[in-house]
């Protein structure tokens, strides 16, 4: 396994990192023995970051994630990471709904602390200008997120403060440059590629305007996610996560699907398009390490694999524009 280091934290963290999220179901389900067998692998091949959050499974990612953590004795060999999504009545009272929060995260991961607490919500001008999305002054103001998570490090609750990298780009800039934060974990991926890379005018994605430089800039540390595009670019059928969640919707999933089979076609049968993903994806000099959501041991293996192979480049900006649209008549 290789490491990198996590930006000011000055953590060296595994260049894969374990996704504890809902699209592979691993962790929101009910399958003790395998949840309890990937993540073990994960651990023999070395590891480090675990990635979970309070809304995953409605806190059931945490609950199973702290048991098996408890159970192999791996708590304090392994950094974990969580998260708070503030709702509803929750912006009438961000600091007590962020310790309320976290309390329960703790109780239901068995830790008495965690690694990195995040930011959930995306960062707008305006609240609700996207799903859960509120604004850099509830993030920097009086009374907001930012103040409320230094409480909770300075009370060693936590040891660092990261954000989750969705929403507008300016907006986003406000909190990055404000120094507050430590980390960013944005999608950045081969089907979507602007939070790393300059992407043409007209691009039908969303643009998340090249963030990752401003937390270079800002000397934060970058978790890439949605590294498979949620599964599309391992051709995997949509998750039940998929069918349901606001962020990334199916017809979104299926457009990237038919993408992430043009560019396979593309690429031809010696290369593997999650292989490629996965090292696009680390290939990006700011990129600390690419969260996946492994749902089996063997997805670990081939992850692991992939880093070692020494591969022919791939012109990813021609071949992402040349099979970007389905050909005529198709």
């Amino acid at each position: 396994m290789q490491y990198r280091n996590l930006g000011k934290t000055g953590i060296d963290i595994s260049v894969l990192s374990f996704g504890a999220g809902p699209v592979s179901t691993l962790m929101v389900g009910d399958d003790r023995l395998r949840q309890r067998m990937v993540i073990e692998r994960a651990l023999e091949i070395g590891i480090n970051w675990f990635d979970t959050a309070a809304t995953y499974g409605e806190g059931q990612s945490e609950r199973n994630l702290g048991q098996v953590l408890w159970q192999l004795d791996a708590a304090a060999r392994v950094h974990v990471a969580t998260k708070v999504r503030l709702i509803g009545n929750d912006l009438d009272d961000i600091r007590g709904s962020v310790r309320r929060s976290l309390a329960a995260s703790l109780q239901r991961l068995q830790l008495e602390r965690v690694t990195l607490l995040q930011l959930h919500n995306s960062i707008t001008h305006r609240r609700g200008d996207e799903p859960t999305s509120i604004t850099p002054e509830d993030v920097l103001g009086d009374d907001g997120v930012a103040q409320a998570f230094a409480e909770l490090q300075a009370e060693g609750l936590v040891q660092h403060l990261g954000l989750t990298g969705i929403g507008q780009p300016a907006a986003l800039r406000d909190v990055v440059v404000s120094g507050r934060f430590a980390t960013m974990q944005v999608p950045y991926h081969l089907l979507n590629q602007s939070a790393g890379r300059e992407v043409p005018d007209g691009n039908e994605e969303t643009n998340y305007g090249q963030i990752i430089a401003d937390c270079a800039a800002a000397e934060m540390g970058v978790l890439a996610m949605r590294v498979l595009a949620g599964g599309a670019l391992a051709d995997n059928p949509p998750s039940p996560h998929t069918l349901k969640t606001a962020f990334f919707p199916l017809a979104l999933y299926e457009r990237d699907r038919a993408r992430a089979a043009r560019l396979q076609a593309a690429l031809g049968p010696q290369r593997r398009l999650p292989d490629e993903a996965v090292r696009f994806v680390l290939d990006h000099p700011h990129v600390s390490s690419a969260l996946i959501g492994f749902g089996e041991a063997w997805q670990i293996d081939g992850a692991l694999a992939a880093l070692d192979v020494q591969a022919a480049p791939v012109d990813w900006a021609r071949i992402v524009a040349e099979t970007r649209n389905p050909p005529r008549g198709a």
